[in-house]
């Protein structure tokens, strides 16, 4: 016996499963989109975004301030994959350690070195704090759109894409006993007779007889060629367009403070500019049109660019220029010398010392040469520091070339033993120089009179 009907009775589950309300799935690292350990895949599926969002986020978070690398290691750790309930953390504590659990405790430690050496340069790391809210924001937003719109959820490309190239259902051919429309006479213009089936295949006793001039005439005429929906070709590429707007934006960003800034600060801000346009665009095309390889590539070079622009040393300018100080007495010396590119040349040569007195100074060069000419009969301590360079001292050849990385020197010119007249004239003093050079060469000559 059937109920009756209740109109007051709240209504069933809808009968079909497309209808129901989607529910979020759950944060787990996936094994379908996985390319190191699965956690941007499992990112993109939890919050509705293409993973590439989030590996191009966690890449340039990886190499600007070492947070990606951070971020990925621990969420390596703690975020279990598919169909399994432990994390690797939990291996790790028990002693189950294999090569997934030490990858990831690499990342982090990596990350966490990273993140420490650039402590100081605060550019960077604002900038990473810029890029994590974007794709924070990005994240919350797209959870918020899915759960205001609960009839799509979110499609698995996987399987949408083994759904699109699958073959139709194969059907049976017609069996030749049974009746068919094309051997049964066709009338036209009142005339009766078989006709041809127009097909390649069919039972083997159809009969096709037709007069050479009928079979032209009936043959369907050759239709012209159709152009393709726009519709049905996808979202378009917008690549070329980002990498356009990508270039304006880094060379505006770079022309506008190429005067008023230094060198590796100018080139920051250009590559801060061009990568935050890549980002932008990126984020659109995941959902309207489309970005390619190249343009993932692109964000990755210019973010590692950013990071060697960020790594060059304030003190270089944008202008190449030749400097000479010559003071003409110790009272001259002023106790800082500086040139932001270029030649620098401090001749001391003029400079008496007493010998019981001393006499200090400090030259630096950002990029470039920096060429010191010190007094013949004085005693010269030198403390040198060359980030990346050579350093030459008198009596080494030109062709003794040292090219080194963070050079520290100290060293000690001891005045040249006098020689016939000249033994009764009196020692010079000591001079003290603090030569710096961030990028180019130290030299220090020794005057001849």
């Amino acid at each position: 016996m059937t109920q009756p009907y209740d109109a007051a009775a709240p209504p069933g589950p809808p009968d079909d499963p497309s209808e129901q309300p989607a529910s979020q799935p759950p944060l787990r690292r996936s094994k379908r989109q996985k390319l190191v350990g699965g956690v941007c895949g499992g990112l993109g599926r939890h919050y509705d975004l293409d993973p590439v969002i989030f590996r191009v986020g966690l890449g340039v978070l990886a190499v600007t301030g070492g947070l990606g690398l951070i971020f990925y290691g621990f969420a390596w750790l703690f975020v279990p994959l598919d169909d399994e309930d432990e994390n690797e953390a939990r291996r790790l504590l028990t002693g189950r350690v294999d090569g997934a659990t030490l990858i990831a405790v690499l990342f982090a430690l990596i990350g966490c070195g990273l993140f420490l050496s650039m402590l100081r340069n605060g550019t960077v790391l604002g900038f990473a704090v810029m890029l994590s809210i974007a794709l924070t924001g990005a994240a919350y937003w797209s959870q918020r759109r899915r759960l205001a719109d609960p009839g799509t959820g979110p499609v698995d490309p996987v399987a949408a894409q083994v759904a699109s190239v699958a073959p139709p259902e194969t059907q049976a051919p017609p069996v030749p006993g049974a009746p068919s429309w094309w051997r049964d006479p066709i009338v036209k213009d009142g005339t009766t007779g078989p006709v041809g089936t127009g097909y390649l295949w069919g039972p083997r006793n159809a009969v096709v007889e037709e007069a050479p001039e009928r079979a032209r005439s009936a043959a369907p005429a050759p239709r012209p060629p159709q152009r393709p929906d726009p519709a049905s070709r996808g979202p378009r590429g917008i690549g070329g367009r980002v990498f356009l707007l990508a270039v304006l934006a880094g060379g505006l960003g770079t022309g506008l403070s190429w005067d008023a800034r230094p060198l590796g600060t100018s080139l920051q801000i250009g590559l801060s500019c061009a990568l935050a346009v890549f980002g932008l665009g990126i984020a659109v095309s995941a959902f309207r049109g489309r970005t390619g390889v190249g343009t993932i590539l692109l964000t990755v070079i210019t973010a590692l660019l950013l990071t060697g622009a960020s790594a060059l040393p304030k003190q270089i300018s944008t202008d190449w220029m030749r400097t000479n100080w010559q003071p003409a007495s110790a009272s001259d010396v002023r106790p800082r010398y500086a040139l932001g590119s270029g030649v620098g040349t401090l001749d001391l040569s003029d400079v008496r010392i007493p010998a019981d007195g001393s006499v200090a100074t400090r030259a630096e060069v950002g990029a470039g040469r920096l060429k010191v000419v010190v007094p013949k009969d004085a005693t010269v301590e030198l403390r040198m520091n060359v980030g990346l360079g050579d350093v030459r001292l008198p009596g080494e050849r030109r062709q003794d070339f040292d090219l080194r990385t963070d050079h520290f020197r100290d060293e000690t010119l001891k005045p040249p033993k006098p020689s016939g007249a000249a033994r009764s004239d009196k020692p010079a003093g000591t001079l003290r120089l603090d030569l710096e050079v961030g990028v180019g060469q130290v030299e220090v000559a020794r005057a001849a009179k």
